[in-house]
């Protein structure tokens, strides 16, 4: 049976609204076990038992949330040449723009030799106050219907062997 593996960190509860949808998409595509991880919680030994990834963060101050960079840097090179041609999809919280943070994956993802199996997800909240940043998200039934589409196509591609 496949795996898929989604690492995700939530201050406020955006990006696990996201991440969320995504292992809802994926659940009931075919035999693919979904496996759900705070990033604080995943590392190497998830990377290599699953067959493809979601990677979901906030984007914090220009870049991947901290403790999904912590995640990366435990587990960049226990997993270097082991996880090569692994697809992978990524999910970004922003408050404005998003777009760094996905950058970011996609360089580790570049390192790791993984195949992106589509554009980013970037899901802008407009939070531009302190206050704004800070509260609680809500994220809307259309971004997380891209969500969810997200981890069904990746679960689906695990299941018929496409990826």
């Amino acid at each position: 049976m496949a795996r898929l593996l989604i690492v995700h960190h939530s201050t406020t509860g955006g990006t696990r609204q996201m991440a969320e949808a995504a292992a809802a998409g994926a659940v009931g595509q075919g035999e693919v076990a979904v496996d759900l991880v705070a990033a604080a919680a995943a590392g190497p030994a998830d990377l290599l038992a699953a067959d493809g990834y979601v990677f979901a963060t906030p984007e914090n101050l220009a870049a991947v949330a901290g403790m999904m960079k912590d995640f990366f840097d435990r587990s960049y090179y226990p997993v270097l040449d082991r996880i090569e041609g692994r697809p992978y999809a990524t999910l970004v919280c922003a408050g404005s723009d998003g777009s760094n943070a996905a950058r970011q994956i996609a360089r580790i993802a570049t390192g790791w030799r993984l195949r992106a199996i589509a554009d980013p997800v970037i899901v802008c909240t407009h939070a531009q106050t302190p206050e704004a940043i800070l509260a609680p998200k809500t994220i809307g039934a259309a971004d997380l219907a891209r969500c969810r589409e997200i981890g069904a196509a990746m679960a689906e591609g695990l299941a018929l062997g496409i990826f």
